[in-house]
């Protein structure tokens, strides 16, 4: 784009004119949020936030360097022991933020003769982790197990480092990955399987351990487990659990983890205390996953709700921020997703639910999505 102040203006209004213009939220009180991450309603819980201020009098709000300079504490070691034992992994890694860890993942483990097959509808840290990485870089269509086999097929047997990519829970439609055809897939061709669990780890699977818990699945099948601190978790942050190799490997070579400084111990404080609540309190996420049942029914919506993503796929831009705009005015949040978040013709409103909805909260939800539809 040239350096021209007219060039930003006319593409700033083309995007107002298409409807794509996005703003910044300031939520009022008594607005129900419901376009949160925060799926088990962990953010503002007392011991959550007893223990982050603990450790900010013990640590200081800040790290003050990154981990391998002095910025790692005790605070950040008990959360990655913490995490390796919950997920069943040798060792975990805490990153800063989950777009660093999935950008430093993947360009860790991929280089210029690697081989990335990637799902069509990843979220776009995977996508940019894989176009960073500068390799071969190929996309099966959007939960075909079969197709992505066919493409790691496809890869030339001089290509020796091969990663198959892929969420766990689709943020957008709430939908899991075919994970057990995806590992059968990645076993066949020798590949690295890299699974980023942001929105399933604490709220999918009989324990709330994510895809991986829900289909029944280890460490051998998902051997690159990514995930984050700040949806099911309700704080900040993100980490990914391998085997112990795979975790020095990455303190050793992955750039977004090396040149950083390191996450809060406050906030890994919090999260170690948030992880073993949700790994605790099962009833959290058995209340968000009622919610989310009820809302599906409720609208008629096909099949069964497998995460506490609900999708409302509106199809025009305009009718989606009409949608969004009618709810504000009654006090409930959800925000409108347009192109290029999603595909052209699929705008939405993208429902999230909570633990912390209250039950009125959700039914003057319902009664506002179904005037929305009938119209």
């Amino acid at each position: 784009m040239q350096r021209n102040p007219a060039t930003l203006r006319a593409a700033l209004s083309e995007l107002e004119r298409g409807n794509l213009w996005r703003s910044r939220r300031v939520p009022e009180s008594g607005t129900a949020n419901f376009c949160s991450n925060d799926y088990l309603g962990l953010s503002r819980n007392p011991l959550v936030v007893t223990a982050f201020r603990e450790a900010a009098e013990q640590f200081g709000v800040g790290s003050g360097a990154s981990h391998l300079v002095t910025g790692h504490t005790r605070a950040h070691e008990s959360l990655e022991e913490t995490l390796a034992a919950v997920f069943g992994r040798e060792r975990a890694l805490v990153y800063s933020t989950g777009y660093m860890a999935n950008m430093g993942v993947i360009g860790t483990l991929a280089d210029q003769n690697a081989s990335i097959v990637a799902d069509k509808l990843n979220h776009a840290s995977l996508i940019d982790g894989c176009r960073l990485a500068h390799s071969e870089l190929r996309r099966y269509r959007h939960g075909d197990a079969g197709h992505a086999a066919e493409l790691l097929a496809g890869i030339d047997a001089a290509v020796s480092t091969r990663l198959l990519v892929t969420d766990g829970v689709f943020s957008m439609d709430g939908d899991l990955a075919p994970l057990p055809e995806l590992a059968r897939a990645a076993r066949d061709s020798n590949a690295w399987l890299v699974v980023d669990d942001a929105h399933g780890l604490g709220v999918v699977g009989p324990q709330g351990h994510g895809t991986t818990d829900h289909f029944g699945l280890d460490a051998e099948d998902v051997p690159v487990l990514i995930g984050t601190f700040g949806k099911a978790f309700g704080t900040f942050g993100a980490f990914v659990a391998g085997d112990a190799d795979l975790i020095e490997y990455l303190v050793q070579k992955s750039r977004t983890y090396i040149y950083t400084t390191a996450l809060p111990p406050a906030v890994a404080a919090a999260t170690e205390t948030a992880l073993l609540l949700a790994d605790r309190d099962s009833w959290r996420r058995e209340k968000v996953m009622q919610h989310a049942r009820r809302v599906h029914k409720a609208l008629n919506l096909p099949g069964e709700p497998q995460s506490p993503i609900i999708p409302i796929i509106l199809g025009d831009e305009g009718r989606a921020l009409a949608a969004s705009r009618l709810l504000e005015e009654r006090s409930l949040l959800v925000t409108a997703i347009r192109p290029p978040t999603v595909p052209a013709g699929t705008a939405r409103l993208r429902v999230t639910l909570s633990a912390a909805h209250r039950d009125a909260e959700v039914a003057a939800l319902i009664e506002a999505l179904q005037e929305i539809l009938a119209a």
